[in-house]
């Protein structure tokens, strides 16, 4: 099993992938995986999250597969069961650290402060995302927290874009960067898988610049 640094650290860009056609989960996810994008958050927002990830987990055996929008323990153990490789959620509170601590996958949380940042240390998590990324700082808050906090290493996301990517991936406590601009919904209901790749190659680039 992959460690949360593992995983973050296998592309630049994780995907913020909201499903809402599941006949569309795999074919996406070919997409992404082909253009050097092989860490997929696949969140729990649409009525779609738990059987997209089964469906990718089975059919794309080349990518990470984790959850994103889990924000409590039986949505944690949801997950798992589907065959989630990680999950990702947009918070942290003590009831979700003790999920956490029982589960057998890697739990990424969200933070925002330097407090939520303290309480996942103190339970042992040290690989975050910051979340929502620009609106409570951004890279300023990134600097910041390096200085007290530099065992951490973070997933900012929440508002990145392909433009503003480079610049987060530069800081020295930043892994990767989660972004929904890989996956518009106008090319994925065209089924123009084409174009996600050239997107996911952007992305993908993103590591050397």
């Amino acid at each position: 099993m992959k460690n949360a640094r593992e995983i973050l650290s296998a592309g630049a860009v994780v995907p913020v992938m909201a499903i809402e056609d599941l006949s569309t989960a795999v074919d996406l996810a070919h997409a992404l995986v082909e253009g050097g994008i092989p860490t997929l958050e696949i969140t729990l927002r649409t009525e779609h999250g738990i059987k997209a990830i089964e469906l990718i987990k089975k059919e794309v055996p080349n990518a990470i597969v984790g959850a994103g929008t889990v924000i409590n323990g039986e949505q944690l153990k949801a997950v798992e069961n589907a065959g989630a490789e990680f999950a990702i959620s947009p918070g942290f509170n003590t009831s979700f650290a003790k999920a956490a601590e029982r589960s057998g996958i890697a739990v990424i949380p969200g933070v925002a402060t330097p407090g939520e940042l303290m309480l996942a240390l103190e339970h042992g998590i040290d690989t975050l995302k910051l979340f929502p990324a620009e609106v409570v700082g951004g890279r300023a808050m990134l600097k910041a927290l390096h200085g007290p906090f530099p065992q951490a290493k973070f997933c900012p996301t929440g508002g990145i874009s392909l433009e503003t990517a480079p610049e987060y991936l530069k800081l020295p406590n930043v892994l990767c960067v989660g972004g929904s601009w890989l996956t518009p919904k106008d090319a994925i209901a065209a089924k123009d898988w084409a174009a996600i790749t050239r997107l996911a190659r952007e992305a993908a680039a993103l590591r050397s610049t």
